[in-house]
């Protein structure tokens, strides 16, 4: 079979970069699709326009033509695209992902903010697509595959933070699909479909499995450890210096070349390669990529960072989504509840405010940004990349979108010393 992905060259804002290199899970999110689909393929196309594939040379004479072709600002886990294989080759004709609007985790966290879904019969297709004698013009069927979304609460809040009831919940599925229109679908698709995901798995796996919930009391039995604080779901990679103070709970993911001080908390996250996390740091449902640097007392929760960024001492981040090569200034809070009772906007597929469908949620910063110290974002706002904030008397406070042409740097005579590398090229709302 080969796979064929279909290059979306959309922007993504406030990153100005496409989705496909952006990352997702601390992997970009085209090496992503390559390492889930590699056991089910061949060979593997790229083109700029879906017509192509019906072409004649576009695959050569004698070759299988059996095929998936799917959009690259998809984030799709293995244990989708293995269900989705198996019934498209079950059914032997053409099929295009479908999703019903009853599905829990698609409701509430996949279609909202979204434009990449078709409205059709009730359904919603995405661009997914299973050909078994190659590309046809023929109408491929909708294969609708359940999420197994399951309702799961992060902690309990007095009723006023709470829409209907006194626990933010979440509806996580244990087969994740989602296309990556917003900064606020990277959020979902690393926490909520990745962490919170992976967490579901293990306990279903734990209430199904007696073979591996007996190995995972072993381990912790021989290790003489908390079960999860056992090697059986906290993974630590190679050359790494731990401090025997630190707290690590799993299921969590630690990369090669980490350093983890004393006193430091981790739980439920994935670590990559060459990361530094001080004394005193405390990180929970968080993605840090590679090379980030967390200088003591940091706190991360439900945050992704991606890779060669820093987050200096005594700031805390919420719910956010940090680009690469960015810097936040210590002492930054970064806020993710609205104080007033009026619904989260964010920023959607086509750069426009819409509902969030989130009753908490943090900011974004994109690519190669320098945040001073002790600046507080409000929820929901997003910072471009490239843009410098320095506190001051005028500005401490975000209550409003930055944009490029208003970043701080360009009052100061030397402002070419920071290099605008991420342009985007079309206006987008501000926030109220």
């Amino acid at each position: 079979m080969i796979r064929i992905s279909l290059r979306d060259h959309r922007y993504l804002y406030p990153f100005n970069d496409y989705a496909r290199d952006l990352r997702i899970q601390n992997k970009p999110l085209w090496l992503h699709h390559s390492d889930v689909l590699t056991p089910y393929v061949t060979g593997e196309r790229q083109t700029d326009d879906f017509e192509d594939i019906f072409s004649p040379a576009f695959f050569p004479e004698g070759e299988d033509r059996a095929c998936i072709v799917y959009r690259d600002n998809l984030f799709f886990d293995e244990f989708y695209i293995a269900e989705f294989i198996v019934q498209a080759k079950e059914r032997n004709k053409p099929c295009r992902a479908a999703f019903i609007p009853t599905d829990p985790a698609f409701r509430e966290h996949a279609l909202p903010l979204s434009t990449s879904y078709t409205p059709s019969g009730g359904l919603y297709l995405a661009d997914l697509w299973y050909f078994p004698d190659g590309p046809t013009r023929e109408k491929p069927e909708p294969l609708i595959i359940d999420l197994e979304a399951r309702e799961i609460g992060y902690y309990h809040v007095p009723t006023y933070m709470a829409t209907q009831q006194g626990d933010l919940t979440y509806q996580v599925p244990l087969k994740s699909f989602i296309a990556i229109d917003s900064w606020v679908h990277i959020h979902i698709a690393d926490v909520v479909f990745g962490l919170f995901g992976r967490g579901a798995r293990f306990e279903h796996t734990l209430d199904t499995d007696l073979k591996f919930k007996l190995g995972v009391l072993f381990s912790a039995m021989y290790e003489g450890r908390q079960l999860l604080e056992s090697s059986k779901v906290v993974h630590i990679g190679e050359n790494c210096v731990i401090d025997p103070t630190a707290v690590i709970h799993g299921p969590t993911t630690i990369g090669n070349n980490v350093t983890v001080g004393a006193g430091a908390v981790i739980e439920n996250c994935i670590i990559g390669n060459n990361v530094n996390v001080s004394q005193g740091c405390q990180l929970m449902l968080s993605v840090v990529g590679d090379g980030t640097f967390l200088p003591f007392r940091a706190a991360l929760f439900m945050t992704t960072i991606m890779e060669n960024s820093m987050v200096a001492q005594n700031t805390c981040l919420q719910m956010c989504v940090i680009g690469r090569n960015t810097f936040i200034g210590a002492g930054s809070t970064f806020t993710d509840f609205n104080l007033l009772p009026q619904p989260l906007r964010a920023l959607d597929g086509s750069s426009k405010l819409s509902p969030s469908n989130q009753d908490v949620l943090g900011s974004c910063v994109g690519h190669n940004c320098r945040i001073g110290s002790g600046i507080i974002i409000y929820p929901a706002r997003v910072i471009e990349s490239d843009v410098v904030i320095v506190a001051s008397n005028e500005r401490r406070i975000i209550d409003k979108n930055v944009r490029y042409e208003d970043s701080d740097h360009h009052r100061f005579s030397f402002a070419d010393l920071h290099r605008r590398l991420y342009s985007y090229g079309r206006d987008v709302q501000e926030t109220w």
